[in-house]
């Protein structure tokens, strides 16, 4: 009977792993009966609770808010009197694009943005679920990288984040690989409509999470951030920045594969991870290989660890050995999967087998990684 050992992984110091986001509303200062239709209804939309103050909100409620909305109508009658102070995150929300005061009443108040209602809506409705958003765990990001070709990266990648899914946690698959072929052939999904990477290779500054997962397509309950089969196309250090920032601030688990050379995307990739995983088989040439990689790799990836990768050859080094060879902790001993890539060329995904050796070995790590998610899952 296979066993698959898994070393905890709680030693890595993940910038969060819940899925929850804030409880605390959002704040919408408005006595127009208009404005508070509007702004009640883009939360509710973006699934977000809101507070009302139709007078003057107390200290407490001003503070509290991840966003406050405050309508144009308060703005005028608010000349300073028993106001809280400046703050950020605070939208002035007008309706008359005519009245050019209100950019007046904006500074005053100390406002980032003022929007006019009903043409900011759509703008709107995504600052409303990214402020959200930002104030709950972001997720946790892992990278999957081989020590040489061939050992199954991208197949633990895509099990990882089918078994994420399968647990029941919000799951992004992010394939860094220009040059792999596509994350959604390997989960049987390139059929499905959504943005691939070419869609986001401008991309920057803050990009929408709600409108990032809404692009992508949905494969076996993750969403996929596919490469397709067109010209490769270069990919920067900021687009990659913005992907992935947005896809983090929904909670749950981010998963990178990754590939072995380094560019400016990859190094903005590698330094956004919590955790990173080096598959390497316990062959001679592999792990000369992986030390070149480990040596790049190592000095961006906050917490870099070994997956030793069966079947061990006669003569081959075990997973500790490999850990120590490498000078990194060893995360654990993934054996071979039998058909494995007969069931991908079936369209199957790896991992979709609950009780094979990848998604048990997947189980294990991330009962390990996401504690906290699998609490509130």
């Amino acid at each position: 009977m296979t066993s698959v050992t898994v070393i905890p992984v709680a030693a890595a110091p993940p910038k969060g792993t819940g899925l929850m986001t804030t409880t605390r509303p959002i704040l919408i200062v408005t006595e127009n009966e208009n404005t508070l239709d509007d702004l009640l209804r883009l939360c509710a939309a973006a699934g977000a609770p809101a507070e009302v103050a139709p007078g003057v909100p107390t200290a407490e409620q001003w503070a509290d808010a991840p966003l406050v909305l405050v309508g144009d109508d308060r703005a005028l009658a608010r000349q300073g009197r028993g106001w809280p102070g400046r703050r950020p995150g605070v939208l002035l929300i007008a309706r008359d694009l005519d009245d050019h005061t209100v950019w007046a009443r904006g500074m005053a108040l100390g406002a980032e943005e003022v929007a006019h209602l009903p043409d900011a809506e759509p703008w709107l409705a995504d600052r409303i679920a990214d402020a959200f958003e930002a104030t709950g765990r972001p997720a946790l990001t892992i990278g999957v990288l081989g020590g040489r070709g061939g050992v199954g990266a991208s197949a633990l990648a895509g099990a990882l984040a089918v078994t994420a899914a399968r647990q029941g946690h919000r799951t992004v698959l992010v394939d860094g690989d220009p040059l792999g072929g596509g994350l959604d052939v390997l989960l049987g999904g390139e059929r499905a409509t959504g943005s691939r990477w070419p869609a986001f290779v401008t991309a920057q500054g803050r990009l929408s999470r709600a409108a990032l997962e809404e692009s992508l397509p949905r494969v076996h309950g993750v969403s996929l951030l596919s490469w397709d089969r067109g010209s490769v196309l270069r990919l920067t250090g900021q687009a990659m920045r913005s992907v992935l920032t947005a896809a983090q601030r929904g909670g749950g688990l981010v998963v990178l594969d990754l590939p072995r050379t380094v560019d400016e995307a990859g190094a903005e990739a590698l330094a956004q991870l919590d955790l990173g995983l080096l598959v390497v088989p316990g062959e001679l040439r592999a792990v000369a290989a992986a030390r070149r990689v480990a040596g790049t790799a190592g000095a961006l990836v906050r917490d870099l660890r070994v997956v030793a990768r069966g079947p061990r050859l006669p003569g081959g080094l075990a997973g500790a050995e490999l850990g120590q060879v490498l000078g990194l902790p060893l995360a654990g001993e993934l054996p071979e999967e039998p058909g494995l890539s007969q069931k991908i060329e079936e369209g199957r995904p790896p991992g979709d087998n609950a009780s094979g050796p990848l998604a048990h070995f997947c189980a294990e790590l991330l009962t390990h990684a996401l504690p906290a998610a699998r609490a509130a899952a």
